[in-house]
C-alpha cells in the first residue's frame, strides 16, 4: 500500500519481492504433487530461481534497508532477529543449490524454506515495515530507488 504521499516506498518494493517468491513456492508445491516425468527438472529450475531471488532480496535488505533502520530506530532487536533468520535461510539455500536432483529431502528443504520465509515476511510486514514508515530519519521513497538499482545490479551479475 503506498504511503500517505501516494508514492511507493522501500517497504512496497520489498513486499513485492515477498509476494513474487510466495507465488513461486506455491508453484513448487503444485509440482510436488505432479507425477509427470518433466517435473524433476522443473522443480530444480524453480528451486534455483527461488534461491536466487531470496539471495538477492536478503542482500539488498542487509546492505541498505537494515543498516538504515538500525541507525534510525532505538529498538533494534527485530533487526538482529531478521539477520539470524537470513543466515538460517542462507544455510538452507546452500543445501538446496548443492543438491544434484530433487528427492524427498530436497522437497522437504524447499518446503521448510518456504515456511521459514512466510514467518520472516509476516514479521517484516507486521513489525518492521510499520516502524520503518514511522521513523522520521528514514526516507523510504529515496531508499526504494537505491534498493531497486542494487537489486538490478545483483540480478544482472548472477543471471
Amino acid at each position: 500500500m503506498p504511503n500517505s504521499r501516494g508514492q511507493k516506498d522501500a517497504c512496497d518494493l520489498l513486499d513485492a519481492d515477498h509476494r513474487a517468491v510466495k507465488k513461486m513456492f506455491k508453484e513448487y508445491d503444485e509440482l510436488m504433487n505432479s507425477r509427470a516425468r518433466s517435473t524433476a527438472q522443473k522443480k530444480m529450475d524453480l528451486a534455483r530461481q527461488i534461491c536466487h531471488e531470496l539471495t538477492v532480496h536478503a542482500q539488498i535488505e542487509e546492505e541498505i534497508f537494515y543498516p538504515a533502520l538500525r541507525a534510525a530506530l532505538k529498538d533494534t532487536d527485530m533487526l538482529a532477529e531478521a539477520e539470524v533468520e537470513h543466515q538460517t535461510a542462507k544455510d538452507l539455500i546452500a543445501q538446496i543449490e548443492a543438491a544434484g536432483e530433487p528427492d524427498e529431502m530436497f522437497d522437504a528443504k524447499v518446503k521448510v524454506l518456504g515456511e521459514y520465509i512466510d514467518h520472516h515476511v509476516k514479521e517484516e510486514r507486521n513489525e518492521m515495515f510499520p516502524k520503518a514508515r514511522s521513523a522520521r530519519k528514514v526516507d523510504l521513497v529515496a531508499m526504494r530507488d537505491e534498493l531497486e538499482a542494487r537489486k538490478e545490479e545483483l540480478m544482472g551479475e548472477t543471471a
